[in-house]
């Protein structure tokens, strides 16, 4: 884990930003906070951020447009976003995870619980450097490259978040086999990870979607959880 990580806090509430940064700081990390979405562009473009935290209603730029900003810029799109938002509507998640972020956290969040979030993103942020895996899966018209971190459909490159990337390679390595929730997220983000059933199935409706067509081979079991489709089948 990234014991000094810098972090930056995108939060317009003073109470709530206090309250993050307290308890940042008390897990030992190094904090950055800005009440808008002016200021928090500025930062990240001045400043080296290891992980932002956003609140999606900001004053002057949304957190939305924010997270767009950061994951177009090539110079700050491998910073991993987490949002943190009141706004906790499957719809309003989905359009967050679409836009780059990593993970979400809706409010009222306990400090526990963003501690751990905070230290998961952290983690898979330093997996690629430590456990790259060179090798290519092809399975149906879906590749995916881990050395590189990149995932084709029939040619054409499809941009996954580092969870979404997770969660595909550990369904397609095992076409036909169905896994609940809690064994896909063991996967994907360790043991220690906080999850209710909702939030995997957020992920993969974002997954879906961003795979076109090719969302079909993620299929829901119903009552256990979801497998990839067997093409042998």
């Amino acid at each position: 884990m990234m014991a000094q990580a810098k972090i930056l806090i995108v939060e317009d509430e003073e109470d709530v930003l206090e309250l993050v940064r307290y308890n940042l700081e008390k897990n030992g990390y190094q904090t950055e906070t800005a009440p808008n979405g002016r200021l928090a562009l500025e930062k990240v473009r001045s400043k080296t951020i290891d992980l932002i935290l956003l609140d999606l209603m900001l004053p002057e730029i949304d957190g939305l447009e924010v997270c767009r900003t950061v994951k177009k810029d090539p110079k700050t799109a491998e910073i991993p976003i987490v949002m943190l938002t009141a706004k906790g509507t499957e719809a309003d998640i989905v359009t967050g995870l679409e836009m780059g972020a990593d993970d979400y956290i809706t409010k009222p969040f306990s400090p526990r619980v963003l501690m751990a979030r905070v230290k998961a993103v952290l983690r898979r942020k330093e997996m690629p450097q430590e456990t790259a895996d060179s090798s290519v899966l092809r399975i149906q018209e879906i590749e995916i490259d881990s050395g590189r971190h990149r995932v084709t459909v029939a040619g054409e490159s499809v941009k996954l978040t580092t969870t979404e990337f997770g969660l595909l390679k550990f369904l397609a390595s095992r076409p036909g086999w169905v896994f609940t929730r809690y064994q896909i997220v063991d996967a994907v983000h360790g043991n220690d990870y906080p999850v209710t059933d909702r939030s995997v199935d957020v992920q993969v409706v974002g997954l879906r979607k961003k795979l076109g067509d090719a969302g079909r081979y993620i299929e829901t079991v119903r009552g256990v959880g979801y497998r990839f489709q067997d093409p042998n089948e």
